[in-house]
């Protein structure tokens, strides 16, 4: 891809907006970073790129007459891709991509890419951890908080880069190509941005757009959406499921995780030698394995390394145990169905769960929660922007309380709870109502459960 002279416009002075900028100019071009915030509220990282690479910065709306001059928009996946700037380049015969694929073009060796609604992360770092362990070339990167475009340099012909893949980023593609495409769920998510849950699905769909019949593409048998894709990809398929066995693909039998291909078995782990909680992680590291059978691992270095994976943070993440009360971090549980997969977790122990919900809402219903709650569920407690929202959805299915801060949430979960329960942050709600994210909202839940767990200690000695 040429660069140099083109004038380019990126649209979001956030993390990938920054990266893309600089990009950019040091390879020649005349750059301009874009944000709808005034100039003197973007980060440091942000301001700092007119002096380093003579980007100009434009905070507000952006003047028309510019439009006119742009060959090149790329656009970060928080700003939406109908916005005028992109539009109006578009038609003019210049190009609008994402930061995915603009790195993509500078990319060497091969690439698996992972999206779905939930599972993503932990998902594409135990396959990171997966694929390295076996002695292959690997990097990790994409919408799991390090930009592709970092990677790009840092690629060689004999890497494996593992991305994590958003809808957002996904819409911007043109050229991206996985060698090896996942795609984990497909459930109501994004509805504040997308017409319709359709349109959703079709934005996840696009990561296997550009795959051949050499590539892998696999999916959940066990999800509507992803299994209705089957027939229609070009991609080599391969399938996992929880609910029943495969003639092809992945499963969990008992407590066995079990590989079927071309009548033959292999027992790939069990469900005791994994840490992770829950069905859905059951899930995960099915999808894992399959990714890396298909990027040569050996199955028992695969095994070997899934023992001893962890999970990661702010994903249904152990936080301490105060008087007989565990708790437990998933602030990433930005979605209705993140909340019900982290309640099914929670629901394998012996006792209840206090939950705590709220932050931003996404316009999707509550309602997938009802049953959980009813069976589960000890007490909720609500925070932020959508509590009243969510009161009123779950109203009359357990005891509910309002916290006035997740510090407060906290110490409401604590009182609601009894010796053996769990208190769990899933909010089923974004987080910027209250916070710059949710590992902003993950940290806060975790210091104030610290602070509780001091004054304990304090007092006790």
């Amino acid at each position: 891809m040429k660069i140099e002279g083109k004038k380019a416009l990126v649209l979001g002075a956030g993390r990938s907006g920054i990266i893309s900028a600089g990009f950019l100019a040091q390879r020649g071009a005349v750059v301009a970073l874009h944000d709808r915030k005034e100039v003197e509220t973007w980060s440091e990282a942000a301001r700092s790129l007119k002096e380093t690479y003579n980007v100009g910065l434009i905070g507000g709306d952006l003047p028309s007459w510019l439009l006119d001059q742009i060959d090149l928009v790329v656009i970060s996946p928080g700003v939406p891709t109908n916005t005028i700037p992109a539009r109006y380049v578009d038609r003019k015969d210049g190009e609008v991509i994402g930061e995915i694929e603009l790195a993509y073009r500078f990319m060497k060796g091969r690439i698996v890419g992972i999206t779905g609604s939930n599972g993503k992360t932990t998902t594409t770092t135990l396959i990171g951890e997966l694929l390295k362990n076996a002695g292959i070339t690997t990097q990790v990167g994409g919408n799991i908080g390090t930009p592709l475009l970092s990677l790009a340099e840092s690629s060689i012909d004999e890497t494996w880069t593992v991305v994590e893949l958003s809808s957002f980023q996904l819409e911007t593609i043109k050229d991206f190509h996985p060698n090896v495409a996942l795609c984990l769920n497909v459930t109501p998510n994004h509805l504040d941005r997308y017409d319709s849950f359709m349109d959703y699905a079709a934005a996840k769909h696009r990561v296997f757009m550009n795959q051949t019949a050499d590539d892998a593409a696999i999916l959940n048998a066990d999800d509507e959406i992803t299994a209705s894709w089957v027939s229609g990809l070009r991609a080599n398929v391969s399938l996992f499921s929880v609910k029943r066995e495969l003639d092809e693909g992945l499963f969990l039998r008992g407590r066995e995780l079990v590989c079927r291909s071309g009548g033959r078995e292999k027992v790939l782990t069990t469900r005791d030698e994994i840490f992770l909680r829950g069905l859905h992680n059951v899930e995960n590291v099915l999808a894992a394995f399959a990714a890396g059978l298909a990027c040569g691992a050996d199955p028992d270095s695969m095994r070997a390394t899934v023992a001893e994976f962890k999970g990661v943070e702010h994903r249904i993440e152990y936080v301490d145990m105060i008087d007989g009360v565990a708790f437990y971090n998933d602030s990433k549980a930005t979605s209705v169905d993140a909340t019900v997969k982290a309640l099914e977790a929670m629901s394998e122990g012996d006792g209840k769960t206090v939950l705590i919900l709220g932050g931003r809402g996404k316009n999707a219903p509550y309602a997938p929660l009802v049953p959980l709650i009813e069976s589960s569920v000890r007490g909720v407690v609500v925070i932020g922007e959508d509590a009243e929202n969510i009161e009123s959805q779950l109203h009359g299915t357990t005891e509910i309380t309002r916290g006035s801060s997740l510090e407060d949430a906290v110490e409401r979960g604590l009182a609601m709870a009894e010796s053996g329960d769990v208190v769990l942050l899933a909010p089923a709600c974004a987080s910027f109502d209250m916070f710059n994210s949710f590992e902003e909202r993950g940290k806060v839940f975790k210091e104030a459960v610290a602070s509780i767990a001091r004054g304990r200690n304090t007092a006790n000695g």
